[in-house]
């Protein structure tokens, strides 16, 4: 999802605001292909390195996107020292270096390994001839050969000393506390090895025992993993090693191929809030759903992790997707997103959400459930919230409650037809007297009734009398209709803000957190006063 916000001045011409610009990047989800955003994070502290250093550290603490803050980490580490002011040269590589150290061991080998550069080889493929008989389930057709491919990943640089003294500190730290690094190396054995190697990190003895020679000392965790694979067959031993020693979902399923409910359990309790919530698919591809006092146990859970501190909204949200889980487990998972969602901020600001359901508007139908719920749940108490629908005339849509299931059944007989009417959801609004501060639209933008969206705002302003709302428009549908209303709002002289829906429904919520400021300028203040986390020392 991409925005273009514009500010519109009294000669009706329009200017990119370059910080608001650079929330809009935060906003896609490259889904671990850095290489697709580090442009335009590169463009973005060239253009306002002040503002791009206070935002990597706001973002990393109430972004939800580990892709972007990976990507703050690579940037403020190779930023260059300009010669006329080398302090803030020295500033940017020190916060890069310590959002670095916070990451986990195979996060912070991308960031290495983005620096440093990585080539990948695609092996040549021979021709193939086609094969079985045309029109059949076993046909093959022919392939034409392709030859071998090289392509090159990252900016090909040496890694700075910075960055090395500080992996170095990271691998000293972990490896000093010896729970620590054993936990560590089960789940991230091979991040470890790259990172010591890439830094000539001198491993103590136990280290070299540990992770080079597969002879871990006797009592550690590493030890006890070998334990679990040699237990295979005695649900009760492998239980009492997993708990005793707190071994990974990840490394349990792949030494017991084959789980009992009695390991399950053990597993399930040894799991963190979030190592559970994306394993919802696994736990249920291995029957644990089939057994009602491992369903219990697992809701149980999921009901802690409400208020568990590192959770990630978005991932509850994408858990109830990929595992296809139902029933009372769907329910938790979306009440742990409401939760935390709740968590990072309320709306503060009465709102409404209007939605096209026009023809061929049936993935704006799609999109206002999930921004429906995401809103709703957010709502500060006693503060209104409008829903409409609309097409030719608005549908007032409310539900019971704030969950997506809840919306599903308010979205009831809503389909997209007819032609568009993009203000008369605005009419009713007006004619009900339901007043609000800021409006979300869902459309592609299209318009063959009048009055038009922005004459419908004026009128609505003016009658009840209160402020133009802020407007929000997220693009969804017909690109060929993008840009009808936004010239109408800048013939007004309406400021707005835009967003393009592309697809993926698991970045929406990162919209909401703009919704919870009173204004754009708040939120720029709010980060631009944003505390720098400091390395440590040694």
């Amino acid at each position: 999802m991409t925005r273009r916000t514009t500010t519109t001045t009294n000669t009706n011409s329009t200017e990119e605001d370059i910080r608001l610009g650079m929330l809009n990047t935060l906003l896609t989800t490259p889904h671990r292909k850095i290489d697709e955003v580090y442009p335009v994070h590169k463009d973005m502290i060239e253009r306002d390195p002040l503002f791009y250093l206070r935002l990597a550290a706001w973002y990393n603490d109430n972004g939800e996107v580990r892709d972007h803050k990976d990507v703050f980490a690579i940037n403020l580490c190779t930023a260059p020292v300009n010669p006329g002011d080398p302090d803030f040269g020295k500033m940017q590589r020190d916060v890069g270096c310590a959002l670095a150290r916070e990451l986990p061991p195979f996060r912070l080998c991308r960031v290495v390994d983005f620096i440093h550069g990585v080539t990948k080889t695609t092996p040549a493929v021979p021709a193939r001839p086609a094969r079985g008989r045309r029109h059949t389930r076993n046909y093959v057709p022919a392939q034409a050969a392709r030859a071998a491919r090289t392509e090159k990943f990252g900016l090909g640089k040496n890694i700075p000393n910075s960055l090395k003294r500080e992996i170095t500190r990271y691998l000293a730290e972990r490896e000093a506390d010896a729970d620590w690094f054993d936990s560590t190396v089960l789940v991230a054995r091979k991040y470890i090895k790259r990172l010591m190697g890439l830094t000539h990190y001198k491993p103590s003895d136990r280290t070299q025992q540990a992770l080079w020679e597969g002879d871990p000392p006797e009592g550690s965790k590493l030890a006890a993993a070998k334990a679990l694979f040699k237990a295979d067959g005695d649900p009760t031993a492998q239980a009492r090693v997993i708990i005793e020693n707190k071994i990974p979902y990840r490394v349990a399923s792949t030494v017991v191929p084959s789980m009992s409910p009695t390991v399950i359990l053990a597993l399930v309790e040894v799991m963190s809030d979030q190592e559970l919530i994306n394993n919802m698919g696994s736990l249920k591809k291995r029957g644990a759903f089939n057994n009602s006092d491992l369903k219990q146990l697992i809701n149980d859970r999921l009901k802690k992790a409400k208020k568990g501190k590192n959770v990630a909204a978005l991932k509850a949200i994408e858990a109830v997707k990929a595992s296809g889980v139902d029933g009372e487990i769907a329910e938790t998972l979306e009440e742990v997103a409401d939760t935390q969602l709740k968590a990072k901020g309320r709306i503060k600001r009465p709102t409404a959400l209007l939605i096209d359901k026009s023809q061929s508007m049936l993935e704006a139908i799609e999109v206002g459930k999930q921004m429906a719920a995401l809103i709703s749940a957010i709502m500060e108490d006693d503060v209104p919230f409008y829903c409409y629908a609309f097409d030719t005339m608005p549908y007032r849509l409310e539900a019971e409650g704030s969950d997506l299931a809840s919306w599903n059944k308010a979205f009831v007989g809503i389909s997209a037809t007819n032609a568009t009417h993009n203000a008369a959801p605005l009419i009713q609004m007006q004619q009900q007297g339901q007043r609000v501060e800021q409006i979300m639209m869902i459309t592609d933008e299209g318009e063959n009734r009048s009055p038009q969206f922005n004459v419908g705002l004026r009128n609505y302003s003016e009658a009840l009398g209160i402020p133009v709302p802020d407007v929000t428009i997220l693009r969804a549908g017909n690109r060929h209709s993008w840009g009808k209303i936004t010239r109408t709002m800048d013939s007004s002289g309406f400021p707005y803000e835009v967003y393009e829906f592309n697809g993926d429904y698991y970045s929406l919520p990162g919209l909401v957190q703009y919704l919870t400021k009173p204004s754009r300028l708040e939120l720029l203040m709010e980060i631009m006063s944003y505390p720098l986390p400091e390395r440590k020392a040694g």
